[in-house]
């Protein structure tokens, strides 16, 4: 920024020394407009004022360049107290960080790295904190599936899944997995959404799963399947659980279809062992002319708390919900509140089979 601002300052006093210099000759040699004293007399005063203007201009152009060269003293200055700064503190974690990356494949403290087309899964988080990196979202086209999140260490966020690309030649490609948030304290990654396609009879691609919560956390929701034509839509990632505190994650929603089957809605994640939410079950996909996906089934909840909804399918009249009152085992073996029931499919319809 301070390298900017002093690059335009001298640009500035150029301009003007330059329109100084051209102005000079014709304003410092008026000629008198008559052989009369009067004449005379008036090109001498404009001639004296042209003269003062340019021996200020001087003066100015010379405070200008001193004030530019103090500027750019100040820059230089602040960039090497930013890099004396910087230098130690990285080399710390350099220190800290290459026992684990040499022995485990990953830092001590840091966050993981993002994929990339080359490598499309994030990278792990640092095993005492740091987030999980992003998985690559494939470009549109590809049909390639999605990278995977990177899992977190012991504090953290889990890394999100990336997108499937879309395909006009075959199916869309699979939202990538995302990764669990840290053991300790963190929130786990959303799932990467399906890809669509418009090849006739192919499929959209599947969410991908989201990533469990640690101890203290929310769960991280599934990805949307991806749309189709005749063929049937992507169904919704799972849901991720969570751990000791914190809510289910929700299912991803099925994908859409044109003339074929809608994608299944992913089931909803448990809630805390302790206290939370369950997550609320995805919505099946719709269909212009065809079936409607089955809805997810919501999550249970834990100790403290309610399960959460299975949702409707996009097409049609759903019947009343079912509701579960009872207490259930939830997975863990902690007691849970069961969640409400996926609504019944219309008659006229029949449920897409369930991711």
């Amino acid at each position: 920024m301070l390298e900017a601002a002093v690059s335009d300052l001298a640009n500035v006093g150029s301009t003007i020394h330059v329109a100084n210099a051209a102005a000079a000759f014709p304003t410092t040699s008026v000629l008198a407009a008559g052989a009369d004293e009067v004449s005379a007399a008036i090109a001498a005063l404009f001639n004296t004022h042209a003269q003062a203007y340019q021996s200020l201009s001087a003066q100015a152009a010379s405070f200008h360049a001193q004030f530019i060269q103090t500027m750019n003293a100040g820059a230089g200055a602040y960039a090497a107290a930013e890099a004396a700064n910087a230098s130690p503190i990285q080399a710390l974690f350099n220190a800290i960080n290459e026992p684990t990356q040499v022995l485990l494949g990953r830092p001590l403290i840091g966050n993981g790295a993002d994929g990339t087309a080359a490598n499309p899964n994030g990278g792990a988080g640092g095993l005492l904190i740091g987030d999980g990196g992003k998985g690559y979202s494939q470009a549109a086209g590809s049909g390639l599936a999605g990278g995977n999140g990177g899992a977190a260490g012991l504090i953290g966020n889990g890394g999100h899944g990336g997108a499937g690309g879309s395909s006009a030649t075959g199916a869309g490609g699979a939202g990538g997995s995302a990764g669990a948030g840290g053991l300790l304290f963190g929130n786990g990654g959303t799932g990467g959404g399906g890809g669509a396609t418009t090849f006739a009879g192919s499929n959209g691609g599947n969410g991908g799963a989201a990533g469990n919560a640690g101890l203290f956390g929310s769960a991280g929701s599934g990805g949307g399947g991806g749309s189709a034509t005749t063929g049937t839509g992507g169904h919704g990632g799972l849901a991720g659980n969570a751990g000791l505190f914190g809510s289910g994650g929700s299912g991803g929603e099925g994908g859409s279809a044109t003339t074929g089957t809608g994608g299944a809605g992913g089931n909803g994640g448990t809630g805390g062992c302790l206290n939370g939410y369950g997550g609320l079950g995805g919505f099946g996909g719709d269909s212009a002319s065809g079936t409607g996906g089955r809805a997810g089934a919501g999550g249970d909840a834990g100790l403290i708390g309610y399960g959460g909804v299975g949702e409707a399918v996009e097409t049609g009249t759903p019947e009343a919900l079912a509701v579960t009152v009872e207490p259930v085992a939830a997975a863990g073996g902690c007691w849970a509140t069961a969640g409400l029931a996926a609504p019944a499919l219309p008659k006229a319809e029949t449920a897409a089979t369930p991711y």
